[in-house]
């Protein structure tokens, strides 16, 4: 007898044009949205861990997460009564080229579910080849693997829109990967995460019909998108998809923000990896700067020209809205409103950044000379190799009575965050002297108490956030079957921002074996 009861409701391929042959091998389509398609079944699959709290955001209680119907449903070795699996059909923009069809190649939706008034679609990551996988297999491997399921639910709890993670599940197959690209593949254990979100909805799915002049998939997919997930957007014609734009506009330029709040770079913001609800998606070569450095890429694919950058994100993002634009515009035939919308997103970005900025540092408004204030510090920081989540959780230890304590009294509130400590000597030190100064003085000028601020300040700089570091020595502990840093790891993540004293060990510059090793340094698309 089935357990697992889901309120399972119309999804995508139930509301638009799908391809139901079942055709399950590299192929080009046209004129659909979707290809429906099971996944393959694993051979000894096993639950690693699963998010009980992702369990009841969709209607399952913690007894069913250790049923039999649990690991089959979410392993692919399954198919949920009365569903019909799906691949979505998109293309995008890779490194700033059209790259044509991609597709979901190694994701499969398994159904939409509906809880409390929250719509979700379930998605397997790494369930086998689907008609998108052109010359990939379509698995995953357990190392990217532990790293999607871990950063979705760090990311959340950051306080970060982004797509969550339901299972992590070892399908007890061998995957073959060149992690490098250098010509060296080998066998890993293989792995499925089951990925949760409103949608899983990308740019890309609306490029590809324009590109092909599928102008009625377009519409029906647009109008779809908008009904399910933009519901409040009630005007018709040529406004409704205006008014749609701008929201996915603004829901982009937001989260770039959030992004630089708290270090997250991407790794690969092509146009097939952003999310039109304006959600982080798809976790591959992603990584959380350690120094703060705008040039820092965490993809081996990107290390020459650099485009995903922790500097350039929100750029990025302007850019893959205007392949947006291009793609909703057979919809509106005017470009004017679109301009409008990208002048909006150029005007208002470094504004939001500076409320973010001195959000971080404490202050309670933003004022005229804050913005040089930000300015200055973004300079020292680059002038010398200092951790960002360090610095900016110490930042919150300030007083302002020390604005006429000594000088290493001041030093010394930051000097953990310095990977050197020859960076605090000399010119540098007068300079942070110098800074330093200017901010107490600043600080002084509002009317929050040092408590106060520190309880801010501490809300929106993490004190722990998942650096790569820490993932490879997970991933390493795990393909030895020693799972207890993936636990420990996750419930350190669950709080990021509180203390946390017995995982303080956590709270620690990146390692020196870390600086160049694979994995902890150096990341590929390789899943």
């Amino acid at each position: 007898m089935v357990k697992l009861k889901l309120n399972i409701i119309k999804g995508l391929a139930e509301s638009l044009p799908v391809d139901n042959s079942m055709v399950n091998r590299p192929q080009q389509v046209s004129n659909i949205a979707a290809s429906l398609v099971n996944p393959t079944k694993p051979s000894d699959p096993k639950l690693l861990h699963a998010s009980t709290e992702v369990a009841q955001l969709l209607g399952i209680g913690d007894d069913l997460i250790k049923e039999n119907d649990f690991l089959k449903i979410f392993s692919g070795s399954e198919i949920y009564e009365g569903t019909k699996p799906y691949a979505m059909n998109y293309g995008g923009h890779q490194f700033g080229h059209w790259a044509g069809q991609l597709g979901d190649g190694r994701a499969i939706n398994l159904f939409d579910v509906e809880n409390q008034g929250q719509r979700w679609t379930l998605q397997l990551k790494g369930a086998g080849p689907t008609p998108y996988s052109r010359t990939a297999d379509g698995f995953a491997v357990l190392r990217s693997s532990i790293r999607e399921y871990l950063c979705s639910e760090a990311m959340y709890h950051l306080g970060v829109p982004t797509t969550r993670a339901l299972s992590l599940i070892k399908t007890g197959d061998q995957v073959l990967r060149d992690v490098m690209y250098d010509g060296h593949p080998d066998y890993e254990p293989g792995a499925i995460v089951c990925r949760v979100a409103p949608s899983f909805i990308r740019f890309g799915n609306f490029e590809i019909h324009t590109r092909r002049s599928e102008f009625d998939v377009l519409q029906k997919l647009t109008d779809f998108t908008i009904e399910n997930y933009f519901p409040e957007n009630n005007l018709e014609g040529k406004e409704k998809y205006i008014a749609f734009f701008k929201e996915v506009s603004e829901r982009t330029m937001k989260l770039m923000l959030e992004w630089h709040r708290v270090g997250f770079v991407h790794g690969v913001m092509n146009t097939d990896n952003m999310s039109i609800l304006g959600v982080t998606i798809d976790f591959g070569p992603y990584g959380w700067v350690d120094d703060y450095n705008y040039g820092w890429t965490p993809n081996t694919t990107d290390r020459a020209h650099k485009r995903y950058r922790f500097g350039n994100q929100a750029n990025i993002a302007l850019w893959n809205l205007v392949q947006l634009a291009n793609a909703l515009y057979p919809l509106v035939e005017d470009v004017t409103p679109f301009e409008e919308i990208f002048a909006t997103y150029q005007k208002e970005y470094r504004p939001a950044f500076l409320k973010m900025m001195t959000q971080k540092l404490g202050l309670m408004y933003v004022k005229e000379t804050d913005d040089s204030l930000i300015t200055a510090l973004e300079k020292l920081m680059h002038e010398q190799e200092l951790d960002m989540t360090i610095f900016f959780r110490n930042l919150s230890n300030f007083q302002k009575a020390h604005l006429t304590d000594h000088e290493d009294s001041k030093i010394n509130v930051i000097k953990d965050a310095f990977y050197f400590d020859h960076d605090l000597l000399g010119e540098s030190k007068e300079k942070w002297i110098n800074w330093i100064n200017q901010y107490l003085k600043r600080l002084n000028e509002d009317d929050l108490s040092d408590d106060e601020r520190k309880v801010a300040m501490n809300s929106v700089n993490p004190k722990y956030v998942l650096r790569n570091y820490m993932a490879q020595m997970i991933i390493e502990a795990a393909e030895q079957e020693d799972y207890g840093p993936l636990n420990e790891v996750y419930d350190l993540l669950q709080k990021p921002y509180d203390e946390q004293l017995d995982l303080e060990k956590w709270f620690a510059k990146r390692p020196d074996w870390a600086r160049n090793k694979v994995g902890a340094s150096m990341l590929s698309c390789s899943s």
